[in-house]
């Protein structure tokens, strides 16, 4: 996608603090940061959203979970870290590229949702 910000973030065209990458996968710190560590791990190839995967993305999507912890350890979350899949609008997703958010890097991260609401 042209237009998008995170292909252009793969393409070299807007530049990442990159934290890893690899043929399938880039890493990178998040602009907004919510906790100490705080990066997204997105595919090169573009997938609009968790919505948009299919049957052939298994491979990908297992790959992308492998990853997670392996990264979010050299970045020093150590004890554990969240991981955030923000889906849709009504889901929080503000940048239509498949992500997920691995924030971490406190000794307790709040809790994200309060019950009963």
């Amino acid at each position: 996608m042209e237009n998008c910000i995170f292909c252009k973030i793969v393409r070299g065209d807007v530049p990442a603090s990159k934290v890893y990458e690899d043929q399938d996968f880039v890493a990178f710190h998040d602009i907004h940061p919510a906790a100490p560590v705080h990066f997204l791990l997105i595919p090169k190839q573009h997938i609009a959203s968790l919505y948009e995967v299919t049957e052939t993305d298994q491979s990908l999507l297992g790959k992308m979970l492998w990853l997670t912890p392996q990264v979010a350890k050299q970045q020093g979350c150590e004890n554990g870290f969240r991981t955030i899949i923000n889906t849709g609008r009504v889901g929080g997703q503000e940048v239509f590229h498949l992500h997920i958010h691995i924030i971490g890097g406190k000794d307790r991260l709040p809790t994200m949702i309060h019950h009963g609401q």
